[in-house]
């Protein structure tokens, strides 16, 4: 029962994203590819004063790799440029098997993710938008 819960959750981003579009006053823009299976997103961040305004993505890749972008904006925007690296890092953490249960309930729909562990061919996906995103706010320095 969990698992097609998790994969309800999935397809849904995958299917009718919330954040995919493009935000042309974006004061980030940063691709981020995965050249194993062509995944390839540009993700759109709106910085101002440390907090992410507005977020969004563009790009074409499997259904993992933009579900996971997806549950990443929604979960970033409003949020400082420091909590969203932390939340970065728990992503990370729960994909490498390393995360603990609290952690893990800390990324609220984002654990929808967490069988990929399993799956070594499918990490480089689910991580894609969440690496651009510590790549992109580790380059700025507001």
């Amino acid at each position: 029962m969990a698992n097609n819960f998790y994969n309800e959750i999935l397809t849904e981003h995958n299917v009718r994203p919330e954040f995919k579009y493009d935000l042309p006053d974006a004061t980030i823009k940063l691709e981020g590819v995965n050249p194993n299976c062509g995944d390839d997103i540009f993700l759109n961040l709106k910085l101002e004063d440390g907090i992410i305004q507005d977020a969004s993505f563009c790009g074409d890749g499997c259904a993992i790799s933009q579900a996971s972008a997806d549950i990443m904006i929604g979960m970033i925007v409003g949020k400082t440029k420091e909590e969203a690296l932390h939340l970065s890092d728990l992503f990370l953490k729960m994909i490498k098997g390393t995360a603990t249960e609290e952690e893990v309930d800390e990324l609220e729909e984002a654990s929808a993710l967490q069988d990929i562990s399993h799956m070594p061919a499918r990490v480089k996906c689910a991580v894609l938008g969440w690496r651009t995103l510590r790549e992109a706010l580790e380059k700025t320095t507001e």
